[in-house]
């Protein structure tokens, strides 16, 4: 498993503009997202399949695939729960 290239990143381009919207994420770099001054959500790619790093529990990353439009969906859900939670 590889962090995601540039033209990965393009195939993902709505995802990353749901997570742009978000408030509370700064995108330092193309696709690496900071929650205050925390890495939060970074992603890879493993063959034809994409996953997201990210931190909804605090310390550590969880690896959610999100390959498709389903699974992208649950990602914005899942961060936008974790960035409204205290």
């Amino acid at each position: 498993m590889r962090h995601i290239t540039p033209e990965r990143l393009a195939a993902i381009d709505e995802l990353l503009g749901n997570l742009r919207a978000l408030d509370g994420l700064v995108e330092r770099s193309p696709g690496v997202f900071y929650r205050r001054a925390r890495a939060f959500l970074h992603f890879h790619e493993d063959g034809p399949d994409v996953y997201a790093d990210v931190r909804l529990s605090g310390r550590d990353f969880d690896r959610m695939r999100v390959s498709t439009r389903r699974e992208q969906r649950s990602l914005v859900g899942a961060v936008r729960r974790s960035i409204q939670s205290p």
